[in-house]
């Protein structure tokens, strides 16, 4: 891991830490060199009593009470939309900016929402600790290995079909598929709790709520997230969200169409030099993403580049990514932020 502007006199918390995104922010602050007696570990009260080791040291973990963000500077919220809806303000009323890994205030007109390879600009430090929002995994996954065409020749159109991972439904939904396989070894019958259906050698359509129009919520996050995060209230988005028997690591197959003509050796010129991405395209041995190769690395993996046969030489891509969901579709992106915002006070 690269060298973190956070340093060790900093106080972190981190809000919903036994959960699968919180245990992967746990991992970086480790890795990071942060003093760990400034670390406060908030999570339910079920688990209360219970101690998490962080950089070799046990820090037992906390309830979210009044003042528990006291002298606090960075408080990282991975815990769901009611808590962060309910706490991140208070936690930005005690002195501390609220890194929000919720949907809760991601569309809010006043909420910076930020992918700091893409638009790091969009924090508003002038106006001291405030709320900054993550965006949505499958958005994250697919603006990193996008947002670089896109400031070449401009997307005006996009569809994106994802394969989701059980991990973008949390740890209970991981341990669900890996209970399913065993089920399925010994002739058992298969526990279905968490989706209501065989996940094991299935695919679904996205379980959020599906709207009057035919498209479900992960759906939508796609097109409203992307037009805030480029500024682009007009571009054009489609998306089909699907889940797979897959732990961790969503891929997406990813069409571009443009405004400026983009030959594929020019996109893969930038995608080969873009922040984040790692360009996985082997033709000769039939070598592209795969989310057992991207699952517990930082950068999206990019392959399949082509160009699209349904529109005009030079004026439209395809793409196929994979991306670890729980890392940079989550906690690494957190990180990244509070890493911005570290920076900002150093300097």
């Amino acid at each position: 891991m690269r060298k973190s502007p956070i340093n060790r006199d900093m106080k972190i918390a981190v809000v919903g830490a036994t959960g699968a995104v919180g245990g992967e922010f746990l991992e970086l602050l480790a890795a990071s060199g942060v003093d760990p007696s400034r670390v406060r570990l908030i999570a339910s009260q079920r688990s209360m009593g219970r101690s998490v080791v962080v950089a070799g040291k046990s820090i037992p973990l906390e309830v979210l009470r009044d003042g528990c963000f006291d002298e606090v500077d960075i408080a990282f919220f991975s815990a769901g939309k009611s808590i962060s809806r309910e706490w991140a303000p208070k936690a930005v009323a005690a002195g501390a900016w609220a890194v929000d890994n919720s949907s809760a205030f991601r569309m809010d007109p006043t909420v910076a929402l930020v992918i700091p390879e893409v638009n790091p600009d969009a924090i508003a430090f002038a106006q001291g600790p405030a709320i900054v929002a993550v965006p949505n995994c499958s958005t994250i996954v697919a603006l990193v290995a996008a947002t670089p065409l896109h400031r070449e020749a401009g997307v005006r159109r996009m569809t994106v079909a994802t394969y989701q991972a059980a991990s973008g439904a949390g740890a209970a939904a991981m341990r669900e598929l890996e209970s399913q396989a065993h089920a399925f070894a010994s002739d058992r019958a298969m526990d279905t709790s968490i989706f209501g259906r065989q996940y094991l050698f299935n695919c679904f359509s996205h379980n959020s709520a599906i709207g009057d129009e035919g498209y479900n919520e992960e759906e939508a996050k796609l097109l409203h997230e992307t037009r805030k995060i480029w500024k682009e209230p007009a571009v054009r988005i489609s998306a089909t969200c699907v889940r797979v028997p897959v732990l961790r690591a969503h891929c997406e197959a990813i069409g571009l169409e443009f405004e400026r003509p983009l030959s594929e050796a020019r996109a893969r010129e930038i995608l080969s030099a873009a922040p984040s991405v790692q360009v996985v395209d082997d033709r000769a041995n039939n070598r592209f993403p795969e989310p057992l190769n991207a699952a517990g690395i930082d950068p999206v993996l990019v392959g399949r580049i082509r160009g699209d046969w349904s529109l005009d030489p030079g004026m439209g891509l395809q793409l196929f990514v994979a991306g670890d969901q729980i890392r940079i579709g989550a906690a690494l992106t957190g990180w990244r932020i509070a890493d911005l915002i570290a920076a900002h006070a150093r300097a």
